[in-house]
């Protein structure tokens, strides 16, 4: 069929798809207006059906242009609806009302992970699209309406989300259970399934699993309905482009990340939510880049976190200063490896070697910046110097630097160039061994005076009215326990220390890249 009689073919079906929603979101309508059924199970309802709906276009749709076209109408559809207040069975939600928590965008956040599967998948992996769509409908759905409905659920809070272990183990046996079933179904269509026996396939199976799960138990806000099929399309898509041998990195990349996290967790490394994060990045840094990837980051995370732990009686005088404590949570972990995990994504389908210099030096400029952080505060008598004008600041002032500290950043991104000439020597020879060494130092070191001028110039800064002192803190906790609103006096309330460490971490990446050109050529 050519492609203007599969178009012409493809409108009728499209008519008919778009009926179908209509009718579904229509009954859920019925039962929530009429019958007063909760929200939170008519929304199931419309996940439920929508997702067995799109799962199954390619079986109907000869082209993926008119699932593309549904997926490009609701997205801005369902936005409105949410503003406008439509739809009460699909954007009403009781449980986050009677806890005053912000809006549920999973309505918008849905199609536009069809959207993006059905672009990426549909021409040459359309069974990855709907494998992903399908635990999405019913994985997510399953944990919701049990954690929900579970009389009393052993709770737990992760970001600004309270889930239940109950709807986690639910999400997991359910995720687990549609991707074997989706392993026998589409095996015809994968050369890699073809290659596994059972045995393997089970284990592969329940480590993808593990991660739905973890997404899941992270992400609230909708957020889920966006990554939670991302997540699987991506170890999906890594399989075929790699081919049998990632299903050995996938299986060991995931119980190394898993004991780490559990490991970090326990020491109070971190905190549950950058356990869980800590989780999800490990398990994409050891799965798709190895040993040669996973040494440098655990050269930053264990001794960044050791260094955090030492002199925390000295520090602590700094504790109301800072933002952020010594155990990392979700935001410290995006911050300081956010560029990092971008990068193994990329270097998953490419192998280019330049992305692993890059990778080098975002770790090398957040291990810089942690530990002139660490070392500068640790001194007895830091003496910082504003890094706008040099003039003397109070210790702890953002913005504030000192030799001593910067020299113990750059010394400490020397040791991630060291971390990855020990376990893969041959890979930086075509760099060199000094080049590579200064690359990595100096984009460290770059990177964590960026940090620096960030925090000077841009990074919100606060006054704390009862200890009368600036402070990154938005709150402070007046001796009664009242909790106080702190006043902005310079920055921007966006920009957090959070922020300013991610652009430290891109900066890093993009020195070492430019110095690597400059100095080596390409490699």
């Amino acid at each position: 069929m050519d492609q203007n009689s599969a178009l012409s073919s493809d409108f009728y079906h499209f008519l008919a798809a778009l009926g179908i929603i209509l009718v579904i979101v229509g009954f859920a309508e019925f039962l929530k207006s009429i019958l007063k059924m909760q929200s939170g199970v008519t929304r199931k309802i419309v996940h439920v059906g929508t997702s067995v709906l799109v799962a199954l276009s390619p079986n109907y749709f000869e082209t993926g242009f008119y699932p593309a076209v549904l997926a490009v109408l609701f997205i801005p559809f369902n936005l409105l609806a949410i503003k406008k207040g439509w739809l009460s069975s699909i954007n009403k939600d009781e449980a986050l009302e009677a806890h005053h928590q912000d809006q549920n965008y999973g309505t918008v956040y849905f199609p536009l992970s069809f959207l993006i599967l059905t672009l990426l998948c549909w021409d040459s992996h359309a069974w990855i699209m709907q494998t992903a769509m399908l635990i999405l409908g019913f994985g997510d759905a399953f944990a919701s309406l049990v954690g929900e409905n579970t009389e009393k659920p052993h709770a737990y809070k992760l970001l600004a989300s309270t889930k239940s272990l109950e709807g986690s183990i639910t999400m997991f046996g359910t995720s687990l259970i549609i991707l074997v079933g989706a392993f026998v179904v589409f095996q015809d269509q994968s050369e890699v399934i073809k290659q596994m026996d059972l045995s393997v396939v089970i284990a592969l199976c329940v480590a993808i699993a593990l991660i739905v799960t973890a997404v899941e138990a992270l992400l609230s806000g909708g957020l889920d309905n966006l990554f939670i099929p991302l997540s699987v399309a991506y170890l999906l898509a890594v399989l075929e482009t790699n081919g049998i041998g990632a299903v050995q990195g996938i299986l060991l990349g995931v119980s190394l990340s898993l004991i780490l996290a559990r490991a970090s967790l326990a020491f109070k490394f971190l905190t549950p939510d950058g356990a869980v994060g800590t989780f999800l990045f490990g398990s994409n840094i050891f799965s798709m880049g190895g040993v040669e990837w996973t040494v440098p980051i655990l050269t930053f995370f264990l001794l960044s976190s050791v260094l955090s732990k030492l002199g925390k009686s000295r520090k602590k005088k700094y504790d109301l200063i800072f933002e952020k404590s010594s155990q990392r949570d979700f935001g410290q972990v995006l911050a300081n490896g956010g560029v990092g995990w971008i990068l193994i994504i990329w270097y998953s389908f490419t192998n280019e070697p330049m992305l692993f210099i890059a990778y080098l030096g975002t770790l090398a400029a957040v291990q810089a910046d942690t530990w002139a952080t660490e070392v500068g505060t640790m001194m007895k008598d830091p003496k910082p110097r504003f890094i706008l004008n040099m003039k003397p600041v109070p210790a702890g002032t953002s913005g504030g630097i000192t030799f001593t500290g910067t020299m113990g950043g750059f010394f400490g991104a020397l040791l991630i160039c060291a971390s990855a000439w020990a376990i893969m020597p041959d890979e930086l020879m075509s760099v060199g061994l000094v080049q590579s060494f200064l690359i990595v130092g100096l984009a460290g070191a770059g990177g964590s005076l960026v940090d620096s001028f960030f925090g000077a110039t841009v990074q919100a800064q606060y006054y704390d009215p009862i200890r009368k002192k600036e402070t990154e803190r938005t709150h402070s906790v007046a001796a009664d326990g009242t909790i106080v609103e702190n006043e902005l006096i310079k920055g921007y309330r966006i920009i957090d220390n959070d922020i300013v460490n991610f652009l430290c971490a891109t900066m890093g990446a993009l020195f070492a890249t430019f110095l690597t050109y400059f100095m080596v050529g390409q490699i």
